[in-house]
């Protein structure tokens, strides 16, 4: 009987061989060819080295910006600012999240569901989470910003679509709840009913990387970091960034109005910019697992070598991203959105931004990389950083420098400010009418060079 067995074991184990694909041999784990897709509205930035700093007399004698040549990874950046249209998406991402989060919670405390009609429609679509693993109930797509509710890993009912007009609320349970997303009735005026931005948070955890790396304490969970802030613009900054000047009008219009959308958003922090891209690695990843695909990476803020390179668009020793050294072209046209002769801001045919797609591009094919908006980076401020950061993919980034570094000079600023080697700073927590963004995605894999 024994013998039977073992030359049953032997049997398999000959079948198994002879039908095996490796042949024996180490062909390493075969996974799924991955194609590389060129995200929507970005350009690909190649690998390759520069001479980053100053090519030219340092005017302003700030001294911050000695030359070295650094190397960079591939990388897609976004070809414009981002702009009013699309920072909107991510805040009616977030309202829509916080009212599906509201009404399921009141549908669940009253008992009521889908067939009950009226808000039991917007019901979670399932309360048992017992089966679910920690990583399941994380990618549900649960992030309202409300804090604790006691709902964790609750799935939510997107496809029933929000009603937004009063006449047509389904029942006085779901107006309550659409009520308590907006102002009081007395502080309301022009008989308009406008939604408390206070309310419209998001919450998202990362982990600091870089900490951990240089920490000999293995354990994750001490370097896992969880924000939690408004997203609305702060509207106010066209006021509050112009003593005695009369610019209500942006504040009123400029970020909600679609006669703006296509302009590039300001009065966004760097904090908020970070928020932005975890939210647009999210919503890019919920679609790549709905589709049964691999994830792409983080969407994140240029280093400020990656933004001076991209900038540069391949024309070595540059002052501007055309070249230079003049900010005119040969038919006397101004080649970017700035404050020029002596401060006339509509010699260039704008007073305040333009729209983000605005003047030639680069050759790289980026729109206003000098001028219309400063732009965040992911890197902090330190006047003598040159000196020191590594000459490869260099970045000076500290989680204790409240200063971060901001380039390409706005529409406010002097000519000085365009010049892609001019380094400037704000406190990451500051929003301004002259800063925006825009985001960068690492290229995995070797790029081609024809692409």
């Amino acid at each position: 009987m024994k013998k039977l067995l073992l030359l049953s074991i032997a049997f398999v184990f000959l079948l198994s061989s002879c039908g095996s694909k490796t042949k024996g041999e180490l062909v390493g784990v075969q996974g799924k060819k991955w194609y590389p897709e060129k995200p929507y509205g970005m350009e690909l930035i190649p690998r390759g080295a520069f001479i980053m700093g100053k090519s030219e007399e340092d005017m302003a004698q700030v001294l911050n910006a000695p030359t070295k040549t650094v190397t960079v990874r591939s990388f897609y950046m976004d070809d414009t600012e981002i702009t009013n249209s699309e920072y909107r998406q991510f805040v009616q991402w977030v309202r829509d999240s916080i009212v599906r989060t509201k009404l399921a919670i009141l549908a669940d405390e009253l008992g009521m569901g889908p067939e009950d009609g009226g808000i039991g429609e917007y019901a979670f679509k399932s309360a048992d989470t017992t089966r679910m693993t920690t990583y399941q109930k994380y990618m549900l797509d649960n992030y309202s910003g409300m804090g604790e509710t006691g709902y964790e890993g609750y799935a939510l009912n997107t496809e029933e679509d929000l009603v937004w007009d009063t006449s047509d609320y389904p029942d006085e349970y779901y107006t309550e709840i659409m009520d308590s997303l907006y102002i009081p009735q007395e502080e309301s005026y022009n008989g308009q009913r406008i939604i408390d931005v206070t309310q419209l948070k998001y919450k998202y955890t990362w982990m600091d990387i870089e900490a951990a790396a240089r920490s000999r304490d293995s354990r994750r969970k001490e370097f896992l970091r969880t924000e939690e802030l408004e997203v609305y613009p702060d509207t106010t900054v066209w006021i509050r960034d112009f003593e005695y000047s009369y610019n209500e009008p942006m504040h009123n219009d400029y970020f909600w109005h679609d006669a703006y959308s296509d302009y590039p958003v300001v009065g966004v922090s760097w904090t908020q910019a970070k928020a932005f891209c975890h939210w647009r690695t999210k919503f890019k990843n919920d679609d790549q697992k709905a589709r049964g695909r691999q994830f792409v990476n983080q969407f994140r803020l240029p280093t400020e070598a990656e933004w001076e390179y991209a900038a540069r668009g391949g024309i070595e020793g540059g002052t501007y991203p055309w070249g230079g050294p003049y900010v005119i072209s040969d038919t006397g046209c101004f080649m970017a959105n700035f404050k020029p002769q002596r401060g006339d801001y509509a010699a260039d045919a704008a007073l305040y931004t333009v729209e983000a797609k605005s003047y030639e591009p680069n050759d790289f094919n980026l729109y206003n990389m000098a001028g219309n908006v400063s732009e965040w980076t992911n890197s902090s401020y330190f006047p003598g950083s040159y000196e020191y950061a590594s000459t490869m993919n260099p970045n000076a980034d500290s989680g204790d420098n409240a200063r971060k570094v901001i380039r390409g000079g706005s529409w406010k600023d002097v000519a000085y400010f365009l010049q892609v080697s001019t380094r400037d700073y704000e406190y990451k927590d500051s929003a301004r009418s002259y800063v925006g963004f825009r985001t960068v995605q690492d290229y995995m894999g070797e790029e081609d060079s024809t692409q």
